[in-house]
């Protein structure tokens, strides 16, 4: 297939715009729950809301998971291009859903999970691989960017739609996420095959060809061979690595502190504020959360500019300085609204939707962007694949998991206490910091995995050090 040359700003958007679906899909709900919550009367059955919210993260884990290895077997552009229209469709049946399907709705967003987890973990890839290497960078500071910006546009449309007639409301809503799916699948059509793909599989002319339509003439052979050298290396790593490997001596503490962070990224219950926020505040003021749509959109600014001063500040201070920073303050504006209850139960309700506010402030500068920048610096070449796969897997179960339980835990005891429980987990979480997680700010990898190696080196010295004095005095 003969391609026109394509600009880099062309690949550029494209980067971008797969954040926004992705932030899209994970926004959308939030204003949708509450018209579907009335609509099929399911304020008694928390059990529902939690299955509704978070099949789409159910779906996701499988779709991250498998999309890599399709992906590997028909290329990067052919599986973003499925995974659109699987989200197209699955947007579109999401929003014709029979009148009390839950089980119905359920299955389908499951489904549309499959293609936000495939679409999440492919499209920055594919487009890092595609675009020069001067914008690799950029892309990488804006996807969170993008993400967030994302999550935005779903409130603000949310709250444009909100006025429709009963039950039009919920259903336009998620009906509407096909149409950033559609920009994408319009905009990867376009696009060819990723060059590092067509080098691994053997189809070198083919890679050129597209080398020469997004690079200049004179670095498309330099880069060739560059590509052709790494994917060399990359196929002897995988070759000698297994689950075992990763899981071994030399790689277990890395291993434990990437997939540690990404667990406890949403273990700490970011998402429970994103996903349930105007029930939140219906809960604490009374109000129907229908009328609560304006909350996700200040939760939502936040985010973006949190994002913002991310991209200014991030190679300015430690990663894990600002992990810990912003870990402490979330955990204490999660446990401070409980403190202040229990000391008087008289205070207004809504002070816990003003803590919750300071609290996506911190997260939307330290745990939100920092903790995929330190996933992919923290693992070695020979383990990267599996251990980031892994990674990326513990999320999308917390994910899950903290969507389905959040209402579970709402209807059984008071919400402060709940955001109390999750402050705890904030807290637990500075202290994996401070004690699993490595600097990783500034060294190259080859540089971490040394340094790790030599601690637990000497740290095995150490140990047959003192062993050895004991069993000298038990042979005396």
């Amino acid at each position: 297939m003969q391609y026109k040359k394509i600009p880099a700003r062309f690949i550029y958007f494209f980067g971008a715009f797969g954040g926004i679906l992705f932030g899209y899909d994970i926004g959308v709900m939030t204003g949708a729950l509450p018209f579907l919550q009335n609509d099929w009367n399911l304020h008694g059955d928390a059990a529902a809301i939690g299955w509704i919210t978070s099949s789409v993260m159910l779906g996701a884990i499988f779709g991250g998971a498998l999309s890599g290895q399709v992906a590997d077997r028909i290329g990067r552009r052919k599986t973003i291009l499925i995974a659109a229209v699987i989200f197209v469709v699955g947007s579109i049946l999401s929003g014709v859903v029979p009148h009390d399907g839950t089980v119905y709705l359920v299955i389908v967003r499951t489904g549309l999970g499959l293609a936000v987890g495939a679409a999440s973990a492919l499209v920055p890839a594919y487009m890092s691989e595609m675009a020069p290497a001067r914008l690799r960078g950029r892309l990488s500071g804006l996807n969170q960017t993008m993400i967030v910006s994302g999550m935005l546009l779903s409130y603000i449309v949310d709250f444009l739609l909100k006025d429709l007639p009963d039950p039009w409301p919920w259903r336009m809503m998620l009906a509407m996420a096909a149409v950033p799916a559609l920009v994408l699948f319009i905009g990867v059509l376009r696009l060819p095959e990723s060059p590092r793909f067509l080098v691994r599989t053997g189809h070198l002319d083919h890679a050129r060809h597209v080398l020469t339509l997004i690079r200049p003439a004179d670095s498309v052979e330099s880069e060739l061979q560059q590509i052709t050298e790494t994917a060399a290396q990359e196929e002897k790593a995988n070759a000698r690595t297994s689950w075992a490997t990763v899981f071994s001596g030399k790689y277990r503490y890395l291993v434990i502190a990437g997939v540690g962070v990404a667990a406890f990224q949403q273990f700490q219950g970011a998402n429970a504020i994103f996903y349930y926020i105007p029930l939140i505040v219906e809960e604490a003021s009374g109000a129907a959360a229908s009328n609560a749509l304006m909350w996700p959109i200040i939760q939502g600014v936040i985010l973006v500019l949190g994002s913002l001063l991310f991209m200014a500040i991030a190679d300015r201070f430690n990663r894990r300085t600002l992990l810990t920073v912003g870990g402490a303050v979330m955990g204490i504006s999660f446990l401070l609204p409980a403190v202040i209850n229990w000391i008087n139960p008289a205070t207004n309700p809504m002070l816990i939707v003003v803590f919750l506010s300071i609290y996506v402030a911190f997260y939307s500068f330290t745990w939100a962007p920092l903790t995929w920048v330190l996933v992919g610096e923290i693992f070695p070449l020979s383990i990267r694949g599996r251990a980031s796969g892994l990674a990326s897997s513990f999320n999308w179960i917390g994910s899950f998991l903290v969507g389905l339980l959040f209402p579970i835990m709402t209807a059984a005891m008071p919400q402060q206490a709940v955001f109390a429980i999750f402050g705890v987990i904030c807290l637990l979480g500075v202290v994996f910091i401070r004690t699993r997680v490595p600097e990783t700010r500034g060294r190259s990898l080859e540089e971490i995995e040394r340094t790790e190696t030599r601690q637990l080196s000497v740290a095995g010295q150490a140990a047959s050090t003192v062993s050895t004095p004991s069993s000298h005095t038990k042979e005396s």
